[in-house]
This record gives structure tokens, C-alpha cells and sequence, in this order.
């Protein structure tokens, strides 16, 4: 899940808002004229046999280039309902119609910052999920989830500096200072790099709220949380108050190997929509090799719904087009050790078990007895030939 609060929606952009037009916000709204030129659905892209009429999928916060793979996914004139928050359209494969449709449903303030493993117990009609590995095994026992394939090989958690004060190499070296680090309340994340002595707990403030006042007004003297693939080019571009680029180090650097925004079903969904899975899930993966390629038409989509959703989030052209760079620099979007994109390992969701399980005690929370890696994953469904090239 994204770790933001209501605050970040007004706070990190809210001067951009007038740069970004809105559209009509009835729930009738049209997104843009087609632009993909779909073709008809073929037996190899048809999905109408096997998959539900509108496959839905519940995202982890407003619209964003780290939910790529959907909206490469779906074709642009579809249906805007700026009330709900979400998006309908034929769902497209390489330019090819597949007989069904996708919904893409907002997160964060739009379901009342619950995380996408609620939604899914809450409604039935959503299929998949964003679902980090973290999130998955503390909620094993209770809302169990399975990942069916991995968009983003690595984590964009990252710990953001000024360059200008410190010359931080790693995350390390933040803990052999005394250098303050605000970050959210209650993460896994933090308390692994406490809990290990890669930080002091003594340096961590989880008062953070989101707001950049804080930050700004240290004067580079604190360290904070944030996305790599978000925040830099907000702080530079954005943050009027601070307009010069910030460094950043990847929490997934420290031996925290967690999988961002993978996308999950329910242990019953897995068995029910199998069939319609071994079709889409290969989709999935070449819809992320297809935006890496060419990002253009689904970064304008995006930019439009959050303009039509009028959430307070701002997510301007230069931002869309940072973040898909920051993702592949970073190897968020990448094949990881193989040449495959979208699959897991089961070693680095064993490490995450291994780290979570005693944090999890530590705080009350239940997690499946004798929990694996494959009672949270499964490669079933991934093509091995599909990957960045």
C-alpha cells in the first residue's frame, strides 16, 4: 500500500493544481478519444470465455505511472466515474481488444485510505489487488491474499536527503549519524532497520505527516521517507519553498526485499478465475514490457483521471514522465535475476517472512502458522518469455 496520509494530497502540490485541466466530473465522463486503435479480440487475446465481463481491480492509491501495467492495459475513451473514483474500458493486449473490460479503482482517499486487502473482503466483485509482501504475510490469518505476478521486480520505498548537508552513500551510514529521519508511523520497513541497528531508534520520528513544511524548514538537516519514483521530482519541481533536487537510497537496499504493488487475489479467486488468470496474467506482464517501451498514451490517461477525479492529488505531464524513468533507472520495472518480468522468488519471500514474523509478534499480529512462500505467491501463471529486453 501507498504509505501517504489525506495531508500529502494538498500539501506536496497544491500550487500545481491550476496547471492541471479538469474535465467534465459526471459520472458519464468520457476519458479521451481512443488513441490505441485497438483490433478486434483473436482467440489468442479473446479473455470473453474464461474472465468475468469487467475484470476489477482495486489500486492502492489515486492514479499514478506505478500502476502502469493497467492502464497500458486500458484503452483510453472509456468511462470516467469522477464520483467513485474509477475507470472502465475494453481491456486491450498489444493493440488487440479481449472481449472483457477492466476497471481501475482509486485507492487512498477514494475507499478511506483502507488498503486493497480490505477492499477485496469487502467486495466481492474486485479480483485483484496491490498487495506488497509485508502487507500479505500480517494479514495471512485473517485476510489471506495470493501474488499471481510481481509488475515492479523491487520496492520504490526510498529515504530521501539534501545533497547539499550530507553525502550519504547508504542507509547505513544515516544510522552512524544522529541525523533525524521522519517517517510514517507503524511500518515494517522501519522497524526491521531499528530492530537490526541499521538505524537508531533514537533518530526515527514517526510523527510525519506527509507535509513538506517540515522538512523544508530543517534545512536539509532531516532525512525523510518517500517514493522514488514520486517525491524527488516533486522536491525539485514542486516544493516551491525547497526547488532543488533532493538524493534518495532504496529501503530495498538494506536486505528488505519486499515486493512492492504486487498484484493478488484471494485464495478462492486463485481457484475460481484460474482459467482466466493463465491468460491474464501474461498480459499483465507485456502490458509493463510494453509501457516501458512506449509510455506516452497510458501517462496521458493517467494524467487526465486524476485532473477528472479532482481528489486534490496533482499528477502533472513532467511528474508521469519522471516516474517511468526513475522505475526503470532504479530497476523497479525489471526482469531481476532472470529474463523474466513479473515473476517471484522464493528465497526473497522467505527473507521477508523471516523478517516479519518476530515485528509481527512484537505488535499482536496474527500470521498463518507455519506460513511459505507459497501460501503468499504463485509463478503458475507467468510466461517465462516475457521480459524487458
Amino acid at each position: 500500500m501507498r504509505l501517504r496520509t489525506p495531508s500529502t494530497l494538498l500539501a506536496l502540490l497544491g500550487a500545481a493544481a491550476l496547471a492541471v485541466g479538469c474535465g467534465d466530473s459526471s459520472n458519464d465522463a468520457p476519458a479521451a478519444a481512443p488513441s490505441s486503435n485497438a483490433g478486434e479480440a483473436t482467440a489468442a487475446t479473446s479473455l470473453k470465455d474464461v474472465c468475468p465481463s469487467t475484470i476489477v481491480v482495486q489500486t492502492d492509491w489515486n492514479p499514478e505511472s506505478d500502476h502502469s501495467e493497467l492502464y497500458e492495459l486500458a484503452d483510453s475513451g472509456g468511462k470516467i466515474d469522477a464520483k467513485k473514483k474509477a475507470y472502465t474500458a475494453p481491456l486491450i493486449s498489444q493493440g488487440k481488444k479481449t472481449g472483457v473490460n477492466i476497471e481501475i479503482r482509486s485507492g487512498g482517499p477514494a475507499i478511506g485510505f483502507q488498503n486493497p486487502t480490505q477492499q477485496m473482503y469487502t467486495d466481492d466483485k474486485i479480483m485483484l489487488g496491490y498487495v506488497n509482501t509485508d502487507e500479505a504475510i500480517q494479514n495471512s490469518a485473517k485476510k489471506p491474499t495470493v501474488a499471481v505476478v510481481a509488475p515492479r521486480e523491487n520496492w520504490a520505498q526510498i529515504l530521501m536527503y539534501d545533497p547539499e548537508t550530507y553525502d550519504f552513500k547508504s542507509i547505513e551510514e544515516i544510522g552512524k549519524t544522529d541525523t533525524k529521519v521522519l517517517v510514517f508511523q507503524g511500518q515494517s520497513y522501519m522497524s526491521y532497520l531499528t530492530g537490526t541497528g541499521i538505524l537508531k531508534k533514537e533518530q526515527i520520528d514517526a510523527s510525519y505527516d506527509g507535509k513538506p513544511a517540515r522538512f523544508v524548514t530543517a534545512g536539509g538537516k532531516d532525512v525523510q521517507q518517500g517514493f522514488i519514483s514520486a517525491e524527488p521530482w516533486m522536491y525539485e519541481n514542486e516544493i516551491k519553498q525547497w526547488s532543488k533536487p533532493v538524493k534518495s537510497l532504496l529501503i530495498s537496499e538494506t536486505g528488505y526485499p519486499n515486493y512492492g504493488e504486487s498484484l493478488a487475489v484471494k485464495p478462492d479467486t486463485l481457484t475460481k478465475e484460474s482459467d482466466c488468470l493463465k491468460k491474464l496474467v501474461p498480459m499483465i506482464q507485456q502490458a509493463q514490457v510494453d509501457y516501458a517501451a512506449d509510455p506516452e498514451r497510458a501517462n496521458a490517461l493517467i494524467v487526465q483521471l486524476v485532473g477528472e477525479y479532482k481528489t486534490g492529488w496533482v499528477y502533472p505531464k513532467g511528474l508521469a514522465d519522471y516516474a517511468v524513468q526513475a522505475q526503470l533507472d532504479n530497476k523497479i520495472i525489471d526482469n531481476g535475476k532472470d529474463d523474466t518480468l513479473g515473476n517471484f522468488e522464493e528465497e526473497r519471500v522467505q527473507r521477508m517472512i523471516d523478517i516479519t514474523k518476530p515485528i509481527a509478534a512484537k505488535n499482536n499480529i496474527e500470521i498463518k502458522e507455519g506460513l511459505k512462500p507459497s501460501d503468499i505467491i504463485d509463478n503458475q501463471f507467468i510466461d517465462p518469455a516475457i521480459g524487458l529486453k
